[in-house]
């Protein structure tokens, strides 16, 4: 079955287009489109929801602001942008693919990158889960206790929390502590047998900034900023962020 033709204002709107464009440098390239494809060749977003890179700025480039704001196809993309580093002319497709979420209300937007970022407002230490600081400092000394008490070699293991003037503030990410526990312990092996002086912070020390992914902009980069706070405060040297 053939698909419908899609209809073009005689002078297209490109709203979106323009307001990429206004922010990027030499203007994201997004006038220098060959329409080769391999933006979709290695996309994993390719084909779902009958929509790949090439066709989203395409579309975006013809005016189409309507109908590339409203495919659910912009939250599919992972942002990893495979697409600007295959494409000959690296053309920014995943900020026309932010800007296109940010026309979505924000409460129609997918629940677990919604409800992941407002957790990460809500705590002192950011953490998507919703974890507090109080329970984070409880599973890591209490893991840290175990691994000292356990295994041979690593009795004077190191976890610490808010050590003023260490060398490296490291984040978290807090699904590990709330489900993973386990997972922490390699890393604390690696910066332990190397002699690394690093802390965790109670404040600021999840990992992970759904926000950026929800493209709430201004949530985004409160939870930056608190983190900033965080290693600062502690006087630390170099941030250390797993994610």
């Amino acid at each position: 079955m053939a698909e419908a033709a899609l209809k073009l204002d005689a002078e297209p709107k490109t709203t979106l287009m323009d307001k990429v464009k206004e922010i990027l440098p030499e203007q994201g390239h997004l006038n220098l489109c060959l329409t080769c494809g391999a933006c979709s060749a290695g996309c994993p977003a390719s084909g779902l929801e009958g929509m790949d890179p090439r066709k989203f700025l395409r579309m975006a480039a013809l005016g189409l602001d309507e109908e590339i704001t409203k495919t659910p196809w912009v939250w599919m993309c992972s942002m990893c942008r495979r697409c600007v580093h295959a494409c000959p002319m690296s053309i920014d497709i995943p900020q026309l693919v932010h800007y296109a979420r940010q026309a979505w209300p924000r409460e129609e937007r997918p629940k677990g990158i919604l409800g992941s970022c407002d957790h990460a407002l809500n705590t002192e230490g950011n953490s998507a889960m919703g974890a507090n600081s109080e329970d984070f400092r409880f599973v890591v000394e209490d893991v840290l206790e175990e691994v000292r008490a356990e295994q041979k070699g690593f009795e004077d293991l190191q976890a610490p929390i808010d050590k003023k003037g260490a060398m490296f503030f490291l984040n978290q990410n807090s699904r590990e502590p709330v489900t993973e526990p386990d997972e922490m312990v390699p890393l604390w092996k690696i910066l332990h047998i190397v002699g690394a002086d690093w802390t965790y912070g109670t404040k600021g020390w999840g990992a992970e900034n759904y926000c950026m992914f929800l493209a709430d902009d201004e949530a985004w980069e409160k939870i930056v900023r608190n983190k900033v706070e965080a290693v600062e405060e502690l006087g630390c040297k170099i941030w250390l962020n797993t994610e």
